[in-house]
């Protein structure tokens, strides 16, 4: 686990989708044809927040993809929110490198069992956030936002 690490994005569209586990890549899918229908440019660092319990049968995320431009304009039809800064921190992250479909449940769980263990008061729902290496190999940042130690 890593104590301190924080989500930092400009010009942040986000939309809320009711969704089951497997149906959440049609849910970006179809979140970025919204944006890319109605001239935004996104710019690939697409993240989502965990809204529900990942056990139930629908899933409630926010998801949110960063574009290129800084004025947003309602979309028609949509409700979609627009943010010119977006930042959490500080936050409590672990990584999964590898098997994303059967470690993103133990991580999950791990990092409640981690804020439990060391007192940590829980902030936000969990952050996931897609990434890839120099080497384009995909990895995943799991990630809680936490209050600051006073």
């Amino acid at each position: 686990m890593l104590i301190g690490h924080q989500i930092a994005y400009r010009n942040v569209a986000s939309k809320y989708y009711h969704c089951k586990s497997e149906d959440l890549q049609l849910a970006f899918e179809d979140f970025t044809a919204i944006l890319e229908r109605n001239m935004y440019h996104p710019t690939g660092d697409m993240f989502f927040a965990l809204i529900s319990d990942p056990t139930e049968d629908e899933m409630i995320v926010e998801i949110f993809l960063p574009i290129q431009e800084s004025v947003f304009q309602a979309v028609n039809g949509e409700q979609i929110y627009f943010q010119s800064y977006y930042t959490i921190k500080p936050m409590v992250m672990t990584r999964i490198t590898e098997n994303f479909n059967q470690l993103a449940q133990d991580k999950y769980w791990e990092l409640f069992s981690f804020l439990h263990q060391h007192d940590y008061k829980q902030r936000t729902p969990i952050f996931v956030e897609y990434k890839q290496t120099k080497n384009n190999h995909p990895y995943i940042e799991m990630g809680i936002g936490i209050y600051p130690e006073l």
